[in-house]
């Protein structure tokens, strides 16, 4: 199992790391939410738990917890911009389907 970042969000991860100026990488994850299910998270941690998976894409920790991953396989996290709003997205290929307003998905 596995979740890569693209180069784009490496480095806008590393640079709000910098900014923090602590935390050791990102936790992504998946929470029950909205109309479809889930919803994706991503938070800067600055510890591993106990039951954490690690991963390191591009140069930063990515962590995981063990009931998020298999929602999560494969996935990649980009940073994109688009006119005035950029952001992370999820580009996950465990999605089979989504909520009017992209904020939710089901699998």
């Amino acid at each position: 199992m596995s979740v890569a970042l693209t180069q784009a969000a490496a480095a806008r991860a590393q640079k709000f790391l910098a900014q923090r100026g602590t935390g050791i990488g990102l936790r992504l994850g998946v929470r029950t939410s909205g109309c479809s299910g889930f919803a994706h998270t991503l938070e800067f941690v600055d510890e591993i738990l106990p039951d954490d998976c690690c991963f390191d894409s591009h140069g930063v920790t990515v962590l995981i917890d063990p009931k998020s991953l298999a929602l999560l396989d494969g996935t990649t996290l980009d940073f994109i911009r688009e006119s005035l709003n950029e952001g992370f997205k999820f580009n996950n290929p465990n999605v089979k389907a989504q909520c009017g307003c992209g904020d939710s998905f089901s699998v």
